[in-house]
């Protein structure tokens, strides 16, 4: 199923603060427009590329790029971009492209 970008706005558009992959702590969101997830910490802020995410779903469901969250991030860089994949990986495993 590839990633609806709809959903992601509406789940993401307002913030949330979703739980990370390791648990125990979390990553705040705080909104989603057209092309971007914005995300923040206590040291920066980011935006994770809807191209991105979505290329990243794509190899997912096509079985180029684990489902699995430990191994995920590893593969994104090599496959997607060299940008916040521990934070992908977090947002695709709250929308349940991730194990």
């Amino acid at each position: 199923m590839p990633l609806d970008w709809a959903v992601v706005q509406q789940r993401y558009g307002n913030g949330d603060i979703i739980p990370t992959v390791a648990g125990g702590k979390t990553l705040e969101i705080t909104g989603a427009d057209d092309d971007y997830v914005y995300i923040r910490t206590p040291l920066w802020r980011d935006g994770l590329a809807r191209e991105h995410l979505q290329k990243a779903v794509e190899l997912i469901e096509q079985g180029k790029i684990t489902r699995h969250a430990g191994l995920f991030v590893e593969e994104y860089r090599a496959e997607v971009a060299d940008v916040r994949a521990t934070s992908a990986a977090h947002i695709l495993k709250h929308l349940g492209f991730l194990e």
